[in-house]
């Protein structure tokens, strides 16, 4: 199969395309011939290498995709060959930037017709990280008003349509480029993080969603995504510092499934790359100045 892949830690120029072995389908387990796959900031982090090592190359990156189940494993009852399936691989798992992956069914969900499998893999990753911030971490409720910080991003964008179907009030930063999407999408406020000090004029937000790293508003309880695996310690003492779990199941990729069914979210915007420009799709992901999701666009 083709994959997208690297052989040494480094920058984006390490990351080759080439063959690699077609996985197979053990005890539980499906292969999934991958149409569409996501790009996400951990992918690039991981290639660097900078805070976990890997200890075994080559490695094919990418956590979740889109895609039609070719083999099924002994065990596996409820899909078939021919389900069109999305998923986010298992913690610790990774494989997505390749034509194939085998993955464990019991992680897996099947896709709406609602989506297209670009779509679907735009929204695995970013609507359960979402989801498990959100509702899991900071059970958000009707009546209150949070911020979400990063709002062009694709967790902050899937993040601000669940608060909104769940009746929150939404503020969220954004540079002023990115702000008629937003409104479109349902925020209520848009600061322009980059005229604006937003700890200086947001007031008594109920809950914070920081899924960039940097400063917490004032008050609240708060869940950070992008400060590493532990909620950092906040220096003022009306912030409660979380850290969302994110677990692998199917669940909560069926609650995006039924979000989507609803109208409550609809897809992000996104930017398709073939998995040969790997390299390309990198450099714009570590620059972090897109919208919504890089997406591959496998076959």
């Amino acid at each position: 199969m083709k994959a997208a892949f690297i052989e040494r830690h480094g920058g984006p120029e390490v990351l080759k395309f080439g063959e690699m072995p077609n996985p197979m389908a053990t005890s539980g387990e499906v292969v999934v011939d991958i149409v569409a796959a996501s790009v996400n900031g951990a992918d690039w982090k991981v290639r660097e290498g900078k805070s976990n090592p890997l200890s075994r190359f080559p490695h094919i990156l990418g956590r979740d995709f889109s895609g039609v189940v070719s083999a099924v494993g002994e065990g596996v009852r409820d899909l078939r060959v021919g389900d069109e399936v999305f998923g986010v691989c298992d913690v610790g798992q990774e494989g997505a930037y390749a034509e194939k992956i085998a993955i464990k069914a019991a992680i897996v969900a099947k896709k709406t017709d609602r989506l297209s499998h670009v779509d679907a893999a735009a929204l695995a990753l970013a609507g359960l990280t979402a989801i498990c911030a959100i509702e899991d971490t900071l059970k958000v409720k009707a009546g209150e008003t949070i911020l979400i910080q990063g709002g062009a991003g694709g967790v902050a964008s899937f993040a601000i349509q669940l608060a909104k179907h769940l009746g929150a009030r939404v503020i969220t930063t954004a540079s002023a480029s990115n702000h008629d999407y937003l409104r479109k999408i349902g925020a209520d406020e848009i600061i322009d993080y980059n005229a604006v000090d937003f700890t200086k004029v947001v007031r008594d937000c109920d809950a914070a969603f920081d899924t960039v790293g940097g400063d917490v508003a004032p008050g609240g309880r708060a869940a950070f995504i992008a400060s590493g695996a532990q909620a950092p310690k906040p220096d003022r003492s009306d912030v409660v510092a979380l850290r969302p779990s994110v677990g692998r199941d199917r669940q909560h990729l069926e609650r995006i499934v039924a979000l989507v069914a609803r109208g409550a979210v609809r897809p992000l915007e996104i930017t398709c790359y073939q998995l040969s420009e790997a390299v390309a799709a990198h450099k714009v992901s570590e620059s972090r100045h897109f919208r919504g999701k890089l997406v591959f666009q496998v076959r």
